[in-house]
């Protein structure tokens, strides 16, 4: 366990007229510890330091001390000074550390227990086939390090002040630059929104443009992290069912024509992976313009398509002004960063910079300055270049290593574009067990299920490729065909 200084510990609070001064100490490290306050294995301050701090004799340290000593509360070893005992003597644990433990069962908000999804297993490994994770052997990490210490050297007063809620200017022009030439997007700097990562930019989005109640179309299946953005806004979710030709526009129409916001991934389609029609996008931006409504675009993975020319955003071609842009850089970048950003419609500006000023009021600056000299430098771009053949090779060898050990196992669905493929499993395999299966032989897959709010008939599975290796890919598949076998 990390050893804490001793220093931090919680304000000691002594009465000048109540009991003895020793027994005063006694009960609040013997409460400080079964609180949960006072961790096992903390260093606590020395007798002199503790008194001196305290403004009191030592005498009353010493004898509180070696009362908890006694009790088993704390140990002391030579050398190594005192601690809170690693395991603490049979007294009852009090309301408040079976809460922290969680061993107290406490009502939260209903939309809370709404959005819950089944535990992580898949994120327990980091190589087959952790979806989301990239190709980081092949980042750059060098230029990074050498452009956040430029940054780092030249902190001014200026830049350690608080920062604008709508992010540094260099990176808004930056981002405005790159997404107009690489994506179709139609927006200047002023429109850019930075933010830590998309899902920031979905719950600025749900926060903004929906009340408690109004529908919302969602993709089915879908991202689960959209589900739950606007299901804690109080959302209404309808679920639009999803085909090779991206949203079912018509479909949602029927379901719920008044609803006032749809979320879509068009150009790569979470998780089926199908790209959105040209007459499905006509439709959609024609919808939202006659009813009024709201189109969220997540731009998932748009950067990496391996088969024909890249597909322009939606939000380009959007003659109304209906459409909320939202990209991320965790996924070409690394995704720690923790940089991401929306395109907003200039009126909706005020709403949006007010809901994220309330969230956290701005994104750390030292990342911004260079992220903003990495695409301004040329850096982002050649390193998408490079990774886009990368991730075409794991693609290529997914795929290959599937129709060699497992024909006729797998039902591959999507196109050649991102970094994941989706798979559907034999009837009557119950994807959920079959991930932790997995998980427990060392292999990270998503069930599909998680991104169906209705149960779906079929279970399935999305293999991430991109931060896997074709030796990590090709073991990968040997493992869940032992387990299908």
């Amino acid at each position: 366990m990390p050893r804490l200084a001793a220093s931090l510990l919680p304000p000691v609070a002594l009465e000048a007229r109540g009991a003895p001064l020793y027994r005063q100490l006694t009960d609040w490290f013997r409460q400080a510890i079964l609180d949960g306050r006072l961790r096992a294995g903390q260093r606590v301050p020395s007798t002199r330091g503790l008194a001196k701090e305290l403004g009191i004799s030592r005498i009353p340290v010493l004898s509180a001390y070696e009362q908890l000593l006694a009790e088993g509360y704390l140990e002391s070893t030579v050398g190594a000074g005192t601690r809170i005992a690693r395991s603490l003597p049979g007294a009852a644990v009090s309301p408040a550390r079976a809460a922290a433990t969680g061993s107290v069962r406490r009502r939260v908000a209903k939309r809370v227990e709404a959005t819950r999804l089944p535990a992580p297993m898949w994120l327990k490994n980091d190589g087959a086939f952790r979806v989301g994770l990239p190709a980081l052997e092949h980042f750059p990490a060098k230029v990074w390090t050498r452009l956040i210490t430029r940054h780092a050297r030249n902190t001014s007063r200026e830049a350690m002040v608080y920062g604008e809620a709508l992010g540094q200017a260099a990176l808004r022009e930056a981002i405005a630059a790159y997404l107009g030439t690489f994506r179709g997007v139609r927006c200047e700097a002023s429109q850019i929104l930075v933010t830590t990562g998309s899902q920031q930019g979905l719950q600025c989005a749900a926060q903004a443009l929906t009340d408690p109640g109004d529908k919302v179309w969602l993709e089915e299946p879908g991202y689960p992290g959209a589900r739950q953005a606007f299901a804690l806004a109080g959302a209404k979710l309808v679920p639009v069912r999803v085909d090779a030709e991206g949203l079912d526009v018509a479909f949602g129409i029927r379901r719920a024509p008044d609803a006032r916001l749809a979320y879509i991934t068009p150009s790569h389609q979470f998780p089926l992976g199908s790209t959105m029609s040209a007459t499905r996008r006509m439709a959609l931006l024609d919808w939202a313009g006659r009813s009024g409504a709201w189109i969220v675009e997540d731009d998932y993975d748009s950067e990496y398509r391996f088969g024909g020319r890249p597909l322009s955003a939606l939000q380009g071609s959007d003659p109304s002004g209906r459409v909320i842009y939202v990209g991320s850089f965790s996924k070409v970048m690394f995704p720690a960063l923790r940089l991401g950003y929306v395109v907003v419609p200039r009126d909706l500006l005020p709403a949006f910079t007010l809901i994220r000023d309330a969230t956290d009021t701005f994104t750390a600056t030292l990342q911004q300055g260079a992220m903003a000299d990495f695409i301004r430098e040329g850096h982002f771009a050649r390193h998408l270049r490079r990774t886009r053949q990368v991730y075409r090779e794991r693609y290529t060898a997914l795929v290959q290593a599937i129709e060699q050990e497992l024909p006729g196992k797998l039902e591959l669905v999507g196109t050649d574009t991102g970094m994941h493929l989706t798979a559907f499993l034999p009837a009557g395999v119950d994807d959920v067990e079959f991930t932790r299966r997995a998980a427990a032989a060392g292999v990270s897959v998503r069930p599909l299920s998680i991104c169906y709010l209705k149960p779906p008939q079929r279970g399935g599975v999305i293999l991430g490729y991109g931060g896997a290796t074709v030796q990590q890919i090709q073991g990968g598949i040997r493992i869940l065909g032992s387990l299908l076998r």
